[in-house]
């Protein structure tokens, strides 16, 4: 039989459907997340887990002890899930031929809410994490450079 070449694919995805967590805090840790390598971003959500690295978050929430943070939070449950969707990426990514993956984009969306007992709404939320290799990475950024560089000297 003829098998088929394993066509390398330039990015791979993981997709949380209708999580039980807030849609504030998903966003909050999205955005911590972006841009990091999986490693990075695992290791973060385990120190988040154990209370020792706060999540910023915008809003009226209290300050946090520390240098280079204002006001955040330990979000638990979502960083339970968050880990469980990052190593789901990091198969993903191997399983398609990228070596060192870098998380490009994180997005967090209101899911539909159900509805509870005596009226009240159950949190969900959807989040997609789609990570790129590291290499792609420094070639845009030297690209963005480089059509800087570019246009200063046209002016």
């Amino acid at each position: 039989k003829n098998k088929k070449p394993k066509i390398k694919k330039d990015k791979a995805k993981s997709f949380g459907k209708d999580l039980p967590i807030s849609t504030k805090q998903a966003v909050a840790i999205c955005k911590e997340i972006r841009n990091k390598t999986i490693e990075e971003a695992i290791s973060f959500l385990e120190k988040v887990k154990e209370t020792k690295k706060p999540v910023r978050m915008k809003g009226e929430i209290p300050h946090r002890k520390g240098k280079g943070i204002s006001s955040g939070r330990f979000p638990k449950k979502a960083a339970i899930y968050f880990i469980r969707l990052l190593k789901v990426l990091d198969g993903n990514s191997k399983e398609n031929g990228i070596e060192k993956a870098f998380i490009s984009e994180s997005i967090a969306n209101k899911a539909s809410r159900p509805a509870k007992r005596f009226g009240g709404r159950k949190k969900r939320t959807h989040v997609l994490l789609i990570s790129r290799d590291v290499a792609l990475k420094k070639f845009k950024s030297f690209l963005k450079k480089d059509v800087q560089n570019k246009d200063k000297k046209h002016k």
